[in-house]
């Protein structure tokens, strides 16, 4: 009967726990929430004066465990009329756990809106804080109050809801709304997370 040696017995222990340490490693990964992802979708406004409706996207990345950078681009067009609002933002978020599936967060960003129609071109900036969390391995959630202002347009309060169902490790579906006073922007779509 052959019998293997200590060093022998070592390796085949640590073979077999590799699978077991990267089903843990997924595991994790899948239960929290990742700044690394890039979506888009259906995107719908609805004010107090007019309507419109149109795409979005966003994309996220992580530059160090508790920072990332984002960016996002959003065309609608205005319900009865030839009018297209573009808005753009690009900014930086600060993430601080406070368990292994909950981080309070931080975002800070430039926005730019844009309608050539009506001869409309306005810069000014947003900051939010607020909460994100993996409240089970397949769905997340975000609750976020801001405030955005800016010289061409008066500043104002919103708040952000937001969650995300997840497929599988990297596939899901997202959607966010966020209202102020007379005004309610939608989105939804498809997130590729890695």
């Amino acid at each position: 009967m052959h019998r293997s040696s200590p060093k022998h017995r070592k390796m085949i222990a640590a073979l077999l726990a590799l699978p077991a340490f990267g089903l843990a490693t997924a595991a994790s990964a899948a239960d929290g929430v990742s700044y690394n992802y890039v979506q888009g979708g259906y995107a719908a406004t609805s004010t107090d004066g007019a309507d419109a409706e149109g795409f979005g996207g966003e994309a996220s990345f992580a530059i160090h465990p508790n920072f990332h950078v984002f960016g996002g681009y959003n065309n609608q067009e205005i319900d009865d009329s030839s009018v297209e609002l573009e808005n753009w933002r690009a900014g930086v978020g600060y993430n601080h756990p406070v368990t292994g599936n909950t981080d309070l967060l931080t975002r800070v960003a430039y926005e730019n809106y844009q309608a050539d129609e009506v001869g409309l071109d306005a810069d000014g900036w947003s900051a939010e804080v607020g909460v994100r969390s993996a409240l089970t391995p397949r769905l997340e959630g975000y609750a976020l109050a801001g405030y955005e202002d800016g010289d061409d347009f008066d500043g104002a309060a919103y708040g952000r809801l937001g969650g995300q169902v997840k497929f599988n490790p990297n596939w899901g579906l997202t959607g966010d709304v966020k209202f102020a006073d007379g005004d309610t922007q939608w989105f939804v779509g498809p997130r590729f997370t890695w």
